[in-house]
């Protein structure tokens, strides 16, 4: 239980929760970023060689 209330009443606390949450949130986006730009149809005038 102290565990918990140092987690989320102490400065050192609450900045490893928003840390650990942006990281979280970061990687949401950058899957989706991705499959995003995966889906995506290649430009007309793109040439392969």
């Amino acid at each position: 239980m102290k565990l918990l209330t140092d987690l989320f009443t102490t400065d050192y606390g609450i900045m490893s929760i928003s840390g650990i949450a942006f990281m979280l949130c970061m990687a949401a986006f950058f899957i989706w970023y991705f499959n995003h730009k995966m889906a995506e149809a290649p430009p007309a005038d793109s040439k392969t060689k």
